[in-house]
C-alpha cells in the first residue's frame, strides 16, 4: 500500500510500529537474552523520528533485526524481531509499520496471548492523525 504522508505523520507512524514492536520485545529478548538487535531496532526508531539519527544510521538497524530473526528458533522469537526490524524499515518506507504491527500480532499470538487482544491495544495507540489515513473508509 502506498501512502501519502508528510513528514510529521511519517514520524508519527514509524514511532506507532515502534510502540507495536516494543509491546512484544519480551517474546524475544526472553528467548534471546543478550541479543540487542531487535531492541537497538526499535530505539533507533525512535531516535531517527526525534531527528537525532540519520536515516541510514536506523534502516541499517533493519537488517541486524531482521538477521536476528533468522537466528531465532522461537516461532514468536522470530516474529517479534522481525516486527522491529519493520519498525525500523518505516524510518525509509512508511507502509513497513504496518508489517511490524502484523508481526507484533503474530508474535504474541505464537507467545500464547490473544491476537484480538494485541491488535486492539495496537489500535488504542494509533494517533487520531494516522487513523484517517490507515483507515481511510472509516
Amino acid at each position: 500500500m502506498a501512502m501519502k504522508l508528510g513528514k510529521d505523520e511519517h514520524r508519527l507512524l514509524a514511532l506507532w510500529a515502534a510502540d507495536c514492536a516494543e509491546h512484544v520485545l519480551a517474546q524475544f529478548e526472553g528467548k534471546r537474552p543478550g541479543d540487542v538487535r531487535a531492541r537497538d531496532a526499535v530505539v533507533a526508531t525512535r531516535a531517527w523520528a526525534r531527528g537525532e539519527l540519520p536515516l541510514a544510521l536506523a534502516r541499517k538497524t533493519t537488517f541486524s533485526a531482521h538477521e536476528a530473526a533468522r537466528d531465532a528458533i522461537n516461532p514468536a522469537a522470530r516474529a517479534a524481531a522481525r516486527a522491529a526490524g519493520h519498525a525500523a524499515a518505516a524510518t525509509h518506507v512508511a507502509s513497513h509499520a504496518l508489517h511490524a504491527a502484523n508481526y507484533a500480532v503474530d508474535a504474541a499470538e505464537a507467545g500464547g496471548i490473544d491476537p484480538d487482544a494485541e491488535r486492539a491495544w495496537q489500535d488504542e495507540q494509533l494517533p487520531d492523525a494516522l487513523r484517517a489515513i490507515l483507515y481511510p473508509e472509516d
